[in-house]
């Protein structure tokens, strides 16, 4: 007879888990959020019940301890982030992953999942200074080196390319000694007087889009050297000074300027006269004479305290002047030559001062002039009959040895009236010549006549 067996082969768990890749590759960029998914696995198991099903899981990461950056569903195999990638920390990970059927004993497949992360433009431009010579002499020569500084960007490729910029344009510059070093260098000569101080920035801009900018500001000072000279503001300068004046009595006061700093500017003066060091009085030794000349030219010199000493030169010239005449300069001129000798800076005050002296030395002048011609007028009027009346005229010479300002010879007209026993006399300069010698003794009258008058 014959018989059918049916024979059931029972499975047994002798497959593991297969993944279709070995490795998977995968990019993202660095910015991508939590929870975006990297990769879905895929893998089979060929054999039958308990032993076919498997399970997803994270056996390892390189670098060690980013593990928590990732999820895989178990079931599905999709890998999401848990956490924030950064570039500049990790640029690669690499994730081993693990396959498990549930057979006994359980079989394992593998497979690797390397990510790599993109960089994106999110890191500005560092400006570091790393030495920095201050302050910088105003006669530093071009080229001199002020400053050297370091510039980086974390970021790759054209995100990490960084060019700089100085600013303002001038009178500082950037040379690249070599990558990512920079030397702030003098472009142009310096003048402490006219700036003492520059604040510098450099500017970095890396090559992103958009481009993300860094900036670090730089003082530096300007030291102050004697490259300038005193000066006053007027090379001569005129005074008037009274015959006879105490000793150590102050002609003038003289300013000059220095625009220098320190024992730069500290300027000192010296002249034939006594002159204050460091006040520019000048006053006289001893009493002035007549025979010391009516007028003195004094050569004030001033010189800084520098290193070369610099000097400057002015002329004061002194007119000796005595009686009436010292007393309306004193009144006029003198004064305010004495007030409009100080300078100030610019010399805009001294020109004004001057207009003003001028001014006062006209209005004063014409105010003496004015009681002169009205007194003349005054006393002319009423005298008008006596001139043209009989009777010579009489010419009197004062003596040299009267009270004539600077004892100089001067003349005067008498006229003495006929008639009456008593006239008045009046006094005035004369418009017509003497009368020749011999002729004139006869016409005038005795001297008692002058007398009875």
């Amino acid at each position: 007879g014959t018989m059918e067996l049916v024979i059931s082969v029972l499975d047994a768990n002798d497959n593991a888990p297969q993944f279709n890749q070995t490795v998977y590759k995968v990019q993202l960029p660095e910015n991508a959020i939590e929870g975006t998914l990297l990769v879905r696995l895929n893998a089979t198991d060929p054999d039958e019940g308990l032993n076919k099903e498997f399970s997803y899981s994270i056996v390892s990461s390189v670098p060690a301890g980013n593990r928590d950056l990732f999820r895989i569903d178990p079931k599905t195999g999709e890998i999401r982030l848990t956490g924030l990638l950064d570039f500049e920390v990790v640029h690669l990970h690499e994730l081993q992953i693990e396959a498990r059927d549930k057979g006994t004993p359980p079989l394992s497949g593998h497979c690797s999942v390397e990510l790599e992360v993109l960089d994106m433009n999110d890191n500005a431009p560092e400006v570091w200074v790393t030495s920095l010579s201050v302050p910088v002499p105003e006669d530093a020569a071009v080229g001199t080196v002020v400053a050297l500084l370091s510039v980086s960007d974390r970021d790759s490729g054209a995100n990490g390319r960084v060019h700089c910029s100085v600013w303002p344009a001038a009178p500082f510059g950037l040379v690249s000694t070599f990558a990512g070093s920079y030397s702030l260098v003098l472009r142009e000569a310096l003048d402490r007087e006219r700036v003492s101080e520059y604040e510098v920035e450099v500017r970095a801009e890396d090559g992103g889009s958009p481009s993300l900018r860094a900036r670090r500001g730089v003082r530096v000072p300007v030291s102050d050297v004697n490259d300038n000279a005193p000066a006053f503001a007027q090379a001569v300068y005129t005074v008037l000074a009274r015959e006879n004046n105490a000793a150590g009595a102050e002609l003038a006061r003289l300013w000059a300027r220095d625009p220098d700093e320190a024992g730069n500017g500290l300027v000192r003066y010296s002249g034939p006269f006594r002159v204050g060091l460091y006040s520019g009085e000048v006053s006289t030794a001893r009493a002035l004479e007549e025979a010391d000349g009516p007028r003195q030219r004094l050569v004030i010199v001033v010189r800084d305290h520098g290193e070369p000493a610099r000097s400057a030169t002015a002329t004061l010239s002194v007119s000796l002047v005595e009686g009436a005449e010292a007393a309306l300069a004193a009144t006029g001129s003198l004064s305010s030559s004495r007030a409009g000798l100080r300078l100030e800076e610019g010399g805009a005050a001294t020109t004004t001062t001057n207009v003003w002296l001028v001014v006062a030395i006209c209005a004063v002048s014409s105010l003496f002039l004015l009681a002169v011609v009205l007194y003349g007028a005054s006393r002319w009027a009423p005298r008008a009959a006596v001139l043209s009346g009989p009777g010579p005229a009489t010419l009197v010479c004062a003596s040299e040895v009267g009270s004539w300002s600077y004892s100089q010879r001067q003349s005067r007209s008498l006229c003495v009236a006929d008639g009456a026993g008593k006239s008045d006399l009046m006094v005035f300069s004369p418009n017509f010549p003497p009368p020749p010698g011999p002729a004139a003794k006869e016409t005038q009258p005795e001297p008692p006549a002058l007398l009875d008058t």
